[in-house]
Order: structure tokens, then C-alpha cells, then sequence
């Protein structure tokens, strides 16, 4: 496929399960929740019961750890009708504690393909979430510097990407989208103009995932974020 990247001034890239591990940690604490509740269900219920409470629960308390957690509670409630103790109650809080003090790994190539653009292009991080968590994870990263604006969005929606890049004054055809969710990272920026490059993570999240008929293509995928540095 063919896509002209010349004009390109401003890359963003997604942060979770682009630039350091994240979702691999959501399913290893999904795990650990289903086996502290192995007295009430099955795992397979469990985690269905989970999403659905993570979903009713997504306007209330947006994306991140910390509405994760209090949806794991919720669940252990609901799911054990009331009869969970305080002990297996604390092990559900510090599964999302040891989520958040997780030490950030990034992935593969990520310092060495900002490193490249950072010298040619402006970068911004776009990321949704929990404001103080995704900071402190970009922090810890040692990318910072790297990056010229950081924006913590309540959702990657058309319209969210819209209000920002005007805010900042960033014309659609010069803006580039990286990041793993064809949903949050891909499709909006393509219905807005704009370009996109997905690099799938190994682990997707139930919510992010997309019907192929909603997927108009016009954009690249790619194995690794290095393979980056030979489209532009």
C-alpha cells in the first residue's frame, strides 16, 4: 500500500502497549482475581462478569488501574453475593497496587526509533487513562524528553482527536497516529484526515477490538515500531 508520509510534521504515539508493556499486566492481575474468587465461579464467568462490570462502570470511572480495581471489588461483591471477606478483599487492592508500582518495561526498539524522529519530527504522547498513573509511568520511563507535548484523554474518540489537534494548532495532514488499537489509535485518525500506523500488541483488551466491517483500511500495520523508521 501506498501512502504519501512527506508531509507528516507531528507524530503522537499511543504509551500503553506501544511504547512499555501494559495490557500483559491486566491479564496477569484478570488471573490472580479469578483464582482468589475459584470458591464462588468459574474463571470463565468470572471473567465475563468482570468486563461487563468494567464496562457498566467505564462512564463512571474512565480507563486505567484504578477503575480496574474498584470493578474487581465490585465484582468480588456481586459474584460471591455479598460473602467476600476483608482479607480476600485487601489481596484484590494490592493486586491493583503492585499494577501501578509496576516497573515500566518498555518495548522493543521504542528509545531508538523517538531518538531517529525526535530529530526530524515534533512528537506528542496521546494516551488515555489514569492522568497521575500515566504520568508517573512516562516518567519512569526515561522517555520524557523525548516529547514535546503529553495528553492524557478521557477517550480516543473522532471528536477528542479533533478538539486536540486544533487546540494545538496541528493541521490533520501533517499529523501521524502510532499506536496498537486499531479503535482508539487507527480508525479515528483516519476518519479525520489524518494518518495512522497500527503496530498490534501480542494482547488486546475485549473493549478495543473492532468489526472487520468497520475497518476501512488506509493505513500501514507493521510487526515492530522499527519498521517505522522505513515508511518515513
Amino acid at each position: 500500500m501506498e501512502i504519501d508520509y512527506s508531509g507528516i510534521k507531528v507524530i503522537g504515539f499511543d504509551a500503553d502497549d506501544t511504547l512499555w508493556v501494559n495490557e500483559t499486566y491486566f491479564r496477569d492481575a484478570e488471573h490472580e482475581f479469578a483464582r482468589l474468587l475459584s470458591g464462588y465461579e468459574t474463571e470463565n464467568k468470572i471473567d465475563q462478569e468482570l468486563f461487563k462490570m468494567e464496562m457498566n462502570n467505564l462512564d463512571i470511572y474512565g480507563y486505567g488501574i484504578k477503575g480496574f480495581m474498584l470493578s474487581m471489588i465490585e465484582s468480588a461483591i456481586d459474584l460471591s453475593n455479598g460473602r467476600i471477606d476483608n482479607a480476600t478483599l485487601g489481596k484484590i487492592l494490592n493486586l491493583g497496587k503492585s499494577m501501578i508500582t509496576h516497573p515500566v518495561e518498555l518495548l522493543d526498539g521504542v528509545e531508538e526509533v523517538l531518538h531517529e524522529l525526535s530529530e526530524k519530527y515534533r512528537l506528542i504522547v496521546l494516551t488515555k487513562g489514569d492522568l497521575l498513573d500515566q504520568e508517573r509511568k512516562l516518567e519512569k520511563s526515561g522517555l520524557t524528553g523525548y516529547f514535546h507535548h503529553v495528553e492524557v484523554l478521557s477517550d480516543k474518540k473522532e471528536v477528542n482527536y479533533k478538539n486536540l489537534l486544533e487546540h494545538l494548532e496541528i493541521p490533520v495532514e501533517e499529523f501521524l497516529m502510532i499506536g496498537n488499537s486499531l479503535k482508539s489509535d487507527v480508525l479515528p485518525i483516519i476518519n479525520i484526515g489524518a494518518h495512522a500506523i497500527h503496530v498490534p500488541f501480542h494482547t488486546t483488551w475485549a473493549h478495543e477490538l473492532v468489526k472487520d466491517e468497520d475497518d476501512n483500511g488506509g493505513y500501514h500495520t507493521i510487526d515492530s515500531l522499527k519498521e517505522v523508521l522505513e515508511l518515513l
